[in-house]
């Protein structure tokens, strides 16, 4: 499936939601497009912090976005909010003539999504996350006991760097992204008590 492509310093994972300022030409013509046609675009992290001019100069593992809501906002320009939907990955690439880029896209699923008792404390540390802050998410109690929703809510949550989410964003199974934050999040601490 061909898809148009924005690359932004930003990891975004299914599911997440995540407020953009639109104002280049080939993005608000893209935005349009996809209000009239009903459908979304992939949103992709830049790598090295190049800079949004380097088209397609971004990781090859995506997710697919839809727009939820839109306004024009004081300075004028249009905001919207959209909504991850699912992963993909990149397997060509080609910058269209208004200078946005496409790409020929495969979908890619999670192969579980039944959290394992193991990592229930994943659960646990969401709940107190999203009470301890009163997010949105709250009223989704029967959320919680979905693996990969866990697992991606936290990836968003915690403050990893973003090579870090694209790796986490990269894995299809919510086991290893689960072991791959406990790791962090013990080195993390270890690190806390390390004298310089």
């Amino acid at each position: 499936m061909k898809i148009p492509l924005f690359p932004l310093n930003v990891v975004l994972f299914p599911e997440g939601e995540l407020k953009l300022r639109i104002f280049e030409p080939r993005y608000i013509d893209m935005v349009r497009d996809c209000f009239r046609n009903d459908t979304g675009f992939g949103i992709c992290l830049i790598q090295e912090d190049r800079g949004i001019d380097k088209s397609c100069d971004f990781f090859s593992m995506g997710t697919y976005a839809k727009i939820i809501d839109w306004d024009q906002m004081e300075d004028g320009l249009l905001g919207i909010v959209v909504k991850g939907e699912k992963r993909f990955r990149v397997l060509s690439r080609k910058i269209s003539k208004s200078n946005l880029c496409f790409g020929d896209v495969d979908w890619l699923n999670d192969d579980e999504n039944t959290m394992p008792e193991s990592y229930q404390n994943f659960s646990d540390l969401l709940r107190e996350i999203v009470i301890r802050y009163k997010l949105p998410i709250e009223n989704m109690r029967d959320r919680f006991d979905e693996a990969n929703w866990v697992s991606e809510r936290l990836a968003e949550l915690l403050p990893f760097d973003l090579p870090i989410k694209q790796e986490i964003l990269e894995m299809n199974s919510a086991s290893n992204r689960f072991e791959y934050m406990e790791n962090l999040l013990k080195k993390i601490n270890s690190d806390k008590f390390v004298q310089p």
